[in-house]
């Protein structure tokens, strides 16, 4: 019996450890996405990570695989970095500010989604609606708390801003190296502040 219960430990270490891999490999593919998009190779993806292409394969045997894990990662990283931000800062706003910072990186990933799914709309549009419903209820605590505080305007919803800034992001397709997407969300972020 006891060498039963070992085995099974033995076993939820290594899915414990493959989730953590994994883990590691989509942090990975975003980072190159952020900076070569959803198109980059997947060997510059294997280099970040520090694995061989076929762990990539074994693990996301087509591009589209990999892009929508690594689209779900993100909004995962989000949704879970609002509450915490809000806990680990003493401003509302200051975390309100970095949490953005996060769904600027994700938007600009997220851009090349639909191309990487081609025809499949339907896919897309799942997506499109776990983002929101994850999403929308961080940015509205985080707007929330901040008015509450006075450190910002309240008349402004979450769907409206994270419209807003993604509308922004959009800009930066073709040209990255002339448009800097960040500098007017900040812009965007300065105008909330209750003055």
């Amino acid at each position: 019996m006891a060498h039963k219960e070992g085995v099974r430990v033995t076993g939820r270490s290594k899915r414990s450890d493959a989730l953590r891999n994994e883990q590691k490999l989509l942090a990975a593919a975003a980072e190159v996405f952020l900076v070569s998009g959803v198109d980059a190779p997947i060997r510059d993806i294997a280099a970040q990570a520090g694995v061989g292409t076929g762990t990539i394969y074994r693990n996301f045997p087509t591009r589209a695989d990999l892009v929508v894990a690594v689209y779900r990662h993100q909004v995962e990283a989000c949704a879970e970095a609002g509450p915490q931000l809000l806990a680990e800062l003493d401003s509302p706003f200051t975390a309100l500010r970095h949490w953005v910072d996060l769904f600027v990186d994700f938007l600009v990933t997220k851009h090349g989604l639909a191309h990487a799914l081609q025809s499949d709309s339907s896919g897309f549009e799942a997506l499109h609606v776990y983002f929101l419903d994850r999403l929308l209820p961080v940015c509205t605590e985080l707007l929330e708390t901040a008015a509450e505080a006075g450190e910002i305007v309240t008349d402004i919803k979450a769907y409206e801003l994270m419209r807003g800034i993604g509308n922004l992001c959009i800009g930066r397709e073709g040209d990255a190296t002339y448009y800097d997407p960040r500098r007017l969300v900040n812009l965007l972020l300065d105008g909330l502040q209750a003055h």
